[in-house]
């Protein structure tokens, strides 16, 4: 009999049975890490045909970094400002993406945050005599991380353009059903940064984050099930298909959110309305981060994006990480208002307020860090 994870028994009882990450397809149980590595692959699997799509390609032949602006005496000379164009082609032509970075000034390399920018450039510029609370580069920077970001539309534009231009207008031949969508370009993205910070001796590739918010916060999530070189995945207020459960049907439900068609595979049209038929669940997609580090977070007035869902995700998740020995979440209960639970390999906290991403957020992500990835 299908064993199903139990999520706080208040919030979940009175929906469908949860499928089980510690469960393989054919029924048998992970036992131990060696188990847990191949059930991911699973996961991965699944989760890739009927939500997000799969890559056509990874990284590609003639991928190319250059420096093109570079500041060795920013804020105050305490951080070498600097913006690098990622480049590469495929079958449809050539694509170059730009990445901003404060990189502190150390004896050691540093960590660092990479952030999936979906709003205006100037969220992300390098001019930042006045920091804004999305991308606060001198407070991410004073904490001695390198703080990181790119404009995901220069990657893949955030609109449904039949997946024509950006990234899958450089690399897909055919569109399937489970052809990738847009979060999974962005995510793809954040792995080609990656590549880039693994040749900067100034980073500490070992000790990279990688955070999004909103359509961000589901692709942080997907960039660190993807990509294990991220030592952390962050989910800022994430929501329906990111670290939200789908069967609660509480807030924004599939069948809203694939209005942005663009996003997903179109496998995932047939969950609309329909989530207890779903092969996983965001709990699932959580733990694809294990044993690495992984943070969701929710704001108390955020409720299109569920809350409650989030936690109860990141609880769901939890089990992989106690089944590897290790703890995950450190607390089983919900949170007061700006509470944060910190104590495992899994945080969360609850902020006072609205759909945003602001320096509390950014301020607990770097107090996780500095307990776990230092």
């Amino acid at each position: 009999m299908k064993l199903c994870v139990l999520i706080m028994l208040t919030a979940i009882t009175s929906f469908a049975e949860m499928p089980n990450p510690l469960i393989f397809n054919d029924g048998s149980k992970v036992e131990n890490l060696a188990d847990w590595e191949k059930r991911r692959l699973e996961i991965l699997d699944i989760i890739r045909k009927e939500c997000f799509g799969y890559n056509p390609i990874e990284r590609p032949a003639d991928l190319s970094f250059k420096v093109i602006e570079e500041d060795p005496q920013a804020l105050d000379g305490k951080a070498i400002r600097k913006a690098v164009m990622i480049s590469f082609s495929g079958p449809g032509g050539k694509l170059s993406f730009r990445v901003n970075m404060y990189i502190p000034k150390s004896e050691k390399p540093v960590g660092a945050f990479l952030l999936m920018c979906h709003r205006t450039p100037a969220k992300i510029n390098l001019d930042k005599e006045v920091d804004n609370a999305f991308w606060p580069a001198k407070l991410i920077a004073s904490r001695g991380y390198a703080a990181i970001a790119f404009n995901a539309n220069q990657v893949d534009v955030d609109k449904h353009d039949e997946h024509k231009g950006g990234v899958h207008g450089v690399f897909d031949k055919e569109r399937k059903g489970d052809s990738w969508g847009t979060i999974a370009a962005w995510a793809w993205a954040c792995s080609r940064v990656m590549d880039y910070i693994e040749t900067d001796k100034l980073i500490d590739a070992k000790r990279v984050a990688v955070i999004g918010h909103s359509r961000g916060g589901k692709t942080g999530l997907w960039a660190g099930a993807n990509d294990t070189r991220f030592a952390m995945a962050i989910s800022n207020n994430s929501g329906c298909s990111g670290a939200a459960i789908a069967r609660r049907k509480e807030g924004e439900r599939i069948k809203n959110i694939i209005r942005f068609r663009h996003w997903f595979c179109r496998n995932y049209d047939k969950y609309a309305d329909n989530e207890d038929k779903l092969p996983f669940d965001a709990h699932m997609l959580i733990a694809l981060t294990a044993p690495r580090l992984v943070y969701v977070a929710s704001a108390s007035q955020d409720k299109w994006a569920d809350p409650r869902g989030e936690f109860d995700g990141a609880l769901g998740a939890s089990a992989v990480y106690e089944k590897l020995g290790l703890v995950g979440l450190s607390s089983k209960e919900y949170p007061a208002l700006d509470g944060a639970i910190q104590g495992g390999k899994l945080g969360y906290h609850l902020r006072k307020g609205k759909h945003a991403l602001n320096e509390f957020d950014w301020n607990k992500y770097m107090d996780f860090a500095d307990k776990h990835m230092k």
